[in-house]
Parts: structure tokens; sequence; C-alpha cells
């Protein structure tokens, strides 16, 4: 048995140094910046232009490794990824870091898409639920693992960009020394926003607002516990509790949502993110266990609402229409996290760090508030009609490929 998966647990374990590479690299960035006295407006657009390169990379990456190949291609975006980390720990300057930002967008999309559509080679409809979960378990452990290496070294020091790097090269050594054969080409991406829609409206609205929200967080949360007076370590305690405690609530929420009509549960969820979000920016605690508590149930409610929102959509699309319609949803989550640190940034400038979460909130609330006036315009599907609902990873680390991982995906193989 372990011979039927040494192939896939070589890949993985270049997937653990890539998140690992992104979760402390998107950390530090941040932190790093706040000490440098950045703008907040530019602390924003690092996130902004992330997710733009992130998205662009989703478009033109596999065109790229179509003609360059798979290790290849993989080498120079691991390479890349180095490369750029080590300039941003070079040039302290907040607008290169912006451009950087982008380009680091661009080639964590391709790398990813690299080690995912290898993954989903090797896996079989038998095993694919292992691999998957297996895949998710890496995705959040590797993302944690690499924020919480920022508790232990020096922020204003060059040691972490450096450690970055570092992984980012050790990302590159299980996919070049495989000697497993490269997968069929990547497929393109494509977008078609009118047959989403038609689709789903709840569930296409959704993935827009709910990347405004988790881009606004994602990027400036440690912005705030910075300037919330929180000590380094907790900050990157505080971060990875958001997405553990979301990743934890995504499995309660799901079979709760399976049992009942969808909408319910996401509106559910979006009011319990907004609660949380707007008694934060009400009460403005500075106490570090306070500030830990409220953002991990606020993380534990907003970070389950993109698997409830692509679960409900598929309720109304065809089993062979899942890849297209659930990437198709992650980049309207894309656009959205383009916006969600422009909003945020604006507010945190106007009035208070806390105001982050005045941005979240009022993405949440209309959320909430649009999904309940669809209830009253469209029957749910029939419970004995739907898949059962299924977990999602981190939707910062999840490109079109990792959903044809998804076990869903086996209905379009079945004949």
């Amino acid at each position: 048995m372990f011979a039927t998966y040494r192939p896939i647990l070589s890949l993985l374990r270049g997937t653990a140094f890539l998140l690992a590479a992104s979760g402390l690299h998107g950390l530090l960035l941040p932190l790093r910046g706040q000490m440098e006295g950045f703008s907040t407006a530019s602390l924003g657009l690092m996130g902004t232009a992330w997710a733009t390169g992130f998205v662009a990379g989703c478009y033109f990456a596999p065109r790229i490794v179509r003609r360059a190949g798979h290790v290849r291609a993989f080498g120079t975006f691991a390479a890349s990824g180095a490369i750029i980390a080590l300039l941003t720990g070079l040039i302290i300057d907040e607008y290169a870091w912006i451009v950087l930002r982008a380009f680091t967008g661009f080639v964590m999309a391709g790398a990813f898409m690299i080690i995912e559509s290898w993954l989903n080679e090797k896996a079989t409809n038998e095993n694919r639920g292992t691999v998957f979960g297996l895949y998710m378990m890496v995705t959040y452990a590797s993302i944690m693992g690499g924020q919480m290496i920022v508790a232990a070294g020096d922020v204003q020091s060059a040691s972490l960009f450096m450690i970055t790097g570092i992984f980012f090269c050790l990302s590159l050594i299980p996919t070049a020394v495989s000697t497993q054969s490269t997968p069929q080409p990547l497929q393109d991406v494509k977008l078609d926003l009118t047959g989403l829609y038609a689709n789903s409206p709840v569930a296409a609205i959704a993935c827009l607002l709910i990347g405004i929200a988790n881009g606004a967080w994602g990027t400036l949360g440690a912005v705030y516990g910075a300037r919330a007076g929180i000590p380094t370590a907790q900050i990157a305690l505080m971060m990875s509790l958001v997405v553990v405690a979301g990743a934890v609530m995504q499995l309660p929420a799901g079979r709760l949502s399976d049992k009942t009509d969808r909408r319910f549960v996401l509106a559910g969820a979006a009011f319990g993110a907004a609660f949380f979000a707007l008694v934060v920016f009400l009460l403005q605690p500075r106490s570090g266990l306070v500030v830990l508590i409220t953002t991990a149930a606020y993380g534990g409610f907003a970070y389950t609402l993109y698997s409830i929102a692509v679960a409900h959509a598929n309720d109304h699309a065809k089993a062979e229409d899942f890849v297209k319609v659930s990437s198709g949803l992650l980049m309207l989550y894309g656009f959205g996290t383009m916006i969600g640190p422009l909003l945020a940034a604006a507010l945190m400038e106007w009035m208070r760090p806390e105001s982050l979460f005045l941005a979240t909130a009022l993405a949440h609330i209309c959320l909430a508030g649009y999904t309940m006036l669809r209830i009253k315009r469209r029957a749910p599907v029939p419970i004995e009609e739907r898949d059962a609902f299924k977990t999602l990873p981190v939707e910062r680390s999840i490109t079109p490929e990792s959903l044809r991982l998804d076990p869903r995906t086996k209905n379009e193989t079945d004949g």
C-alpha cells in the first residue's frame, strides 16, 4: 500500500515546502512593511497585486507549461519564487514590493497548478479521496508552519527572507528528481460569468463577496495585529488560528447544510462572521488572548463560507460540470481578493486598525442579505438529489487543477 502512495508522497513534500514558503512570505511582508512605516494603502495594494498575479497565473501558466514541459516550468516558477523572496529582502521599498508581489502570485499559481495536475494524474477514482485528504492536510499544516516560523525569527533581519528562498528551492527537488511520467498538459481556464450566475446567483455573488472579505483579512490581518499592539508570535498564531478554525468548522457546517437548504447555513455563517467582526470593531480589544479568541471565532464562520457556496452551486449543476463551475467560482473569488485589500486599507487609514473588520462585516452582511432574498425566489434542491458536502483546501492555495483532484471529479470519468 505504501508503494502505491510513494510517488504522491514525494510530490506532497514539494507542496509542503512551497506552501510553507508562501505562508512565511505572506506574513513576513506586511509585518516588515508595518515596521518600515509603509502606508496602509501600499500594504493593501500588495494583497491586490498578489491576487491579480495569481488569477493571471491561472490563465496563462498552462500555456507556459505546454511550451516548456512540467519539470522545466516548475523549476522556473520555483526559482523565480526564490529570487523574488530574496529581492524583497534586499530592496526594502513599498513600490518595489507591490510589483514583486504580483510576480509572486503568478509564479505561485503556476507552481500550484503543476503539482496539483501531477497529483491528479497519479490519483485514481478509488484513492482520489485519500489523495485529496492528504493534500488538504499538507496545505493547512504547511501554511500554518510557515507562518509560525515568523514567530521564531527576527522580522527586522534578512534571515526570514533567506529562509523563504530556501523553501522555494527545496520545493523544486522532489519534482526535479522524480522519475515518474509527466502528466497531461494543463487545461486552459475559462470563465463564463453569465452561465455561473444563471446556475446559481447566490454562489456567484457569494464567492465574489467572500473573496473581498478573505482578501482583506489575509492581506491586512497581520497589520491589524501589529497596530493593536500584540507580539509577533501572537500575530502569527492569530493568522494561523483563523484558517484552522475555518477548516475545523467546515465539516459540521457542511453536514448541517446537507440536511437543510444550504442557503440558510450560508446566511447564518455570514451573519456569524459579521457579528464577531463587529465585536472586534466596536470593542477594540488590546489583550492578546481576547484578540486570539475573537478572531478564531470569526475565522470559524468566515472560512466555512466558500466551501458551502461551491457545494450549493454544484447542487444546481450537472455532475460533469463540477470542474467548470468550481473553476469559475474560484476566479470570482480571486477577483474579490483584488478588491478586499483596497477597501480595508482605505477604511483602516480613514478610521482605525479595527476597521479591517468593518470591511469584512460589510461584505458578510451583503452576502447574508442577498442569500436570504434569493431563498424567497428559488426553491432548494431536494436533499436526495444533492451530493454530500465535501471540504475544500484554503482558497488562497487552490487552483482549477486542484479542483480536478477533488473526489467529485470521478463523476466526469465514470462514463
